[in-house]
Formats: C-alpha cells, structure tokens, sequence
C-alpha cells in the first residue's frame, strides 16, 4: 500500500486506547472504547465534525486480542484517502473525496456521509495506488 503513515501503535484488544493522524483539514480516528472497535472519519472544518465511522470489530468476537497488535492510519499521497490497518491488513478505508467509507463489516450499513453503505470493496484498495 503507498501513502504515508501518520500513526501508529500498539492494541490490546479491549484495552481502551484512541489514535488519531491529521491531513488538514481531515482527520481519522481508530478507538477500542474496551467493547468495540471504530474508525472515525472527521472534517475539522464542521461544527459536527465526526462526519462517519466504520465498526471494525467487538472485542467479544477477537479470538487473539491478549496478543499485541501494529496499528497504523495511512494517508495517500493526496491526503483524500484513509486506511486503518491492523497487523498490515486493511480493514477500513475513508475516501473523503468520493464521500465514502469501506470497512470489512459492512456497518453501519449506511450514514448521511456514505449514502452508499459501508460494505468492503477490494476496488477501495486501489485508491492507494
């Protein structure tokens, strides 16, 4: 995947942690509130500024979360699209251009932002070529 990392940690599943990288005037967002995991698209311009978020996944559910985990948020080089990677795979992506979130669940299925729905498009990818 090409673009630049502008974060990165380490996650315990269900250890609560937040992680944020900004490409002006955007801004996205990985939270593990302790029972779930979400990617958070933002518009720093807005008033409302969270603008969508993508459900990566519930803790319940994470059969190896004790082990430690590499997240990273990548930008394109355009600083229009957003990827949530975990281990090296993406499980999410925000196209702030095309106003559109992809994330591996399909949830939510769909917001005001991303009209189109949340479901995974392996095409999404390519938007980091």
């Amino acid at each position: 995947m090409n673009g630049y990392i502008g974060a990165e940690q380490v996650l315990i599943v269900g250890k609560e942690m937040l992680i944020g990288s900004s490409w002006d005037p955007y801004e996205t967002l990985f939270e593990d509130d302790g029972d779930t995991g979400y990617f958070y698209a933002v518009d720093t311009r807005l008033n409302d500024p969270v603008i969508d978020a993508l459900h990566i996944y519930n803790v319940s559910n994470v059969t190896d979360g004790d082990k430690p985990s590499k997240v990273q948020i990548v930008w394109s080089n355009d600083g229009l699209k957003s990827a949530l990677l975990i281990n090296n795979y993406v499980h999410a992506i925000f196209d702030f251009d095309g106003k559109r979130g992809y994330c591996r669940t399909g949830f939510p299925p769909i917001t005001y932002w991303s009209k189109d729905g949340h479901d995974w498009d392996e095409s999404a990818l390519d938007l980091f070529k």
